[in-house]
């Protein structure tokens, strides 16, 4: 079964197409008229294998508030879709990535109930034209339409963009290892019965 998603959100202020594979070769095509962010979902399905395709349209013009804040929005349905059933996954990823001085970690549990943990704190208050603060409201909107337990611990680091850039390739590799299917797992992985 392909494990793929298409998510469309158009509002007042975006206009948001998305196309999500769990199962991908780390293919990207991206226009978000965010570049920052661009780079970012560049990284993250590259480190995460995953195929993205995002096409959105904001008011840039006032800031990358409402964009950043649907992409993550998109993003999260879309993972959750593709996740369907969640039969056969091991839920549970962790990953530790360094950047330069920078060492971040992300810890995911794909267990429908949503939750973001961070511990970061970035040096600077833009990269670019980037806002740093939308790095937390992007990644509470993912884990929030994902329904994921997102923990997100920045150990140390300089450099704004090496630790944004840390967290982002910890996420996709928290969310690689925790979206793989291990052939031993009947069912769920949860006494539950289900998720």
């Amino acid at each position: 079964m392909e494990r793929i998603a298409t998510v469309h959100r158009k509002t007042g202020e975006t206009d948001i197409k998305l196309t999500f594979a769990i199962d991908g070769e780390g293919k990207s095509e991206l226009e978000t008229c965010v570049p920052f962010m661009t780079h970012m979902l560049d990284l993250f399905t590259k480190h995460g294998q995953f195929n993205l395709a995002v096409d959105a349209k904001g008011d840039v013009d006032v800031d990358d508030h409402h964009t950043t804040e649907d992409i993550g929005i998109c993003l999260g349905q879309a993972l959750r879709d593709a996740l369907g059933d969640k039969k056969g996954i091991k839920r549970y990823g962790n990953a530790f990535v360094p950047m330069d001085e920078a060492l971040a970690q992300v810890v995911v549990d794909l267990s429908n109930r949503p939750h973001l943990e961070m511990r970061a704190e970035f040096p600077s208050q833009k990269v670019g034209t980037f806002d740093t603060e939308l790095v937390h409201e992007f990644l509470w909107k993912l884990a929030l339409e994902a329904r994921m337990n997102l923990h997100v611990i920045v150990h140390y680091g300089k450099n704004t963009h090496h630790i944004i850039e840390a967290i982002f390739k910890a996420l996709a590799r928290a969310l690689d290892e925790a979206t793989t299917i291990d052939p031993r797992i009947k069912g769920v992985p949860s006494t539950k019965g289900m998720l």
